[in-house]
């Protein structure tokens, strides 16, 4: 019997979970671990951040889930990886410190056969002084956060009703965040509400962004076929953010906040500021901090991990010039180059290098969004390192048969810009592939067949279609599997 540890219960590691139980049943164990006794459909949190849904509509309890697929389920948090055994038993094993109110406080160690590393980032509010739910800050990077930010903005709507004009600043709060569209969808939506209260008026909403140009997303932007045209994504979200009233600063790293006033850096190196009444700024990400020691007890964190915290696996982290880096040196199958039975999936591994190009202040400081993992490339990932688990124990298959290039992967995302069955609004965009390839594809770096954007009301009617199909799927319900990630 093999035993498959699982760290991490979101968006790929609750579907590699799922995949792998699927399809080696009973005879082999899968054992997931997770501080968060909750599986939240992150996505669907912009629409709690604005009061649209309620926490209970993204969100669902994991164990009796695992309960019903027979998979081992333990609320807690991985600190330490022996993967080659300690001084606690001779098998590779993890120790956990548990989290849930019953054990909480509570070390245990697991040992395991395979070891998939699905953590995702530690939301690093405290890498920009101020930042952050509790500080001067709200986010929309869990539902809970979601849940207050909503009750800080009704606050707002009530004061602009009473006739006071108020400032929102929305956007990235540190100099290399990534998900940028996550902030981009919530400007938008926090700009429907209001338009639909009436309140425009009364109402100054600023988008701020490390990105070089508006659009850039982590991924070097885009050129996407729209109405039968080529246009950058650079104009897409200009015009959006245009028709919606929402002014923007570019090029700007944010190093600290205040009570109603943010500072930051820009890419010329001066240091501004700009005043806020309500302010939504995602963070910097990094790994989940845990380390690794060899059988002797000495500490190779370095050598499973890069300096960020996530995962190194199959790439290339030589360090060469961004302008000599090819789609070929980012990973395929996800594989620890130190122990072939330990995995990265989601935004647990560590990237080899920037999508989008590299840009120093002159007091040199990186203004530059970090590469995007979030989503469906998440959801593909750990699809395929299951698999690959799976022929690995059943037919003993030494090669990878599955793989998920970022370079060799498409991606489709749904932002929306105003919730409404009628009313509602969303840019949807597919991008061929997310790493742009400029040797296959000189022209546009990505095949244009499938690198397309659309707005309009269709699009909201796509992104609540598939909050509901994405949840019936995490859910396990009747044909989960043959929706595809």
């Amino acid at each position: 019997m093999a035993k498959i540890l699982v760290l991490g219960a979101g968006i790929s590691g609750h579907t590699a979970a799922a995949f792998l139980k699927k399809k080696l049943g009973s005879k082999h164990q899968v054992v997931v671990v997770s501080p968060a006794a909750y599986y939240q459909w992150i996505p669907s949190n912009i629409w709690v951040g604005v009061g649209k849904m309620t926490i209970d509509q993204v969100r669902f309890k994991l164990k009796p889930v695992y309960d019903r697929w027979k998979i081992e389920f333990k609320q807690a948090k991985a600190t330490t990886i022996y993967p080659e055994g300690g001084a606690a038993m001779d098998r590779p094993y993890v120790t956990i410190e548990h989290t849930g109110e019953e054990r909480r406080g509570e070390v245990e160690n697991i040992d395991y056969d395979y070891l998939v590393n699905a953590t995702g980032p530690k939301l690093n509010f405290e890498a920009t002084e101020g930042l952050g739910p509790g500080k001067f800050t709200h986010s929309v990077c869990s539902c809970d956060h979601a849940v207050s930010t909503w009750d800080a903005l009704k606050t707002c709507f009530a004061r602009m009703e009473k006739g006071e004009k108020l400032k929102f600043l929305i956007g990235t709060g540190h100099s290399a965040a990534t998900c940028q569209g996550a902030a981009f969808e919530y400007a938008l939506n926090v700009a429907h509400q209001i338009r639909e209260r009436k309140l425009q008026s009364m109402a100054e909403i600023t988008w701020i962004s490390n990105e070089y140009e508006l659009g850039d997303f982590g991924m070097g932007g885009a050129f996407i076929q729209r109405g039968g045209y080529v246009t950058s994504t650079k104009v897409f979200s200009e015009s959006i953010l245009a028709e919606y009233g929402i002014r923007w600063i570019k090029r700007a790293g944010v190093n600290k906040v205040t009570e109603g006033l943010a500072q930051y850096e820009t890419l010329d190196g001066e240091t501004k500021t700009i005043p806020f009444d309500f302010a939504m700024l995602i963070p910097a990400f990094a790994g989940s901090g845990f380390k690794a020691f060899n059988k002797n007890g000495e500490e190779i964190t370095s050598q499973v991990f890069a300096p960020s915290g996530f995962m190194k696996v199959d790439a290339d982290y030589s360090g060469k010039a961004f302008e000599e880096w090819s789609v070929e040196d980012w990973p395929s199958t996800y594989q620890s180059p130190v122990y072939g039975n330990i995995f990265a999936t989601g935004i647990a591994f560590a990237p080899p290098h920037q999508i989008s190009k590299p840009m120093k202040s002159p007091n040199g400081t990186l203004i530059t969004p970090a590469p995007p993992r979030t989503g469906m490339p998440s959801g593909v990932i750990g699809k395929i390192v299951a698999l690959n688990i799976i022929e690995r124990i059943k037919y003993g298959r030494t090669d990878f048969k599955h793989k998920a290039s970022m370079g060799k992967m498409g991606a489709a995302c749904v932002v929306s810009a105003g919730f409404g069955f009628f009313s509602g609004n969303a840019a949807t965009m597919t991008v061929y592939p997310i790493v742009p390839d400029w040797e296959k594809y000189p022209q546009w770096g990505r095949d244009l067949k499938y690198t397309v954007g659309e707005a309009g009301l269709a699009g909201h009617w796509i992104k609540l279609f598939l909050h509901y199909m994405f949840i019936h799927k995490a859910k396990g319900y009747p044909f989960w599997w043959l929706i595809p990630e």
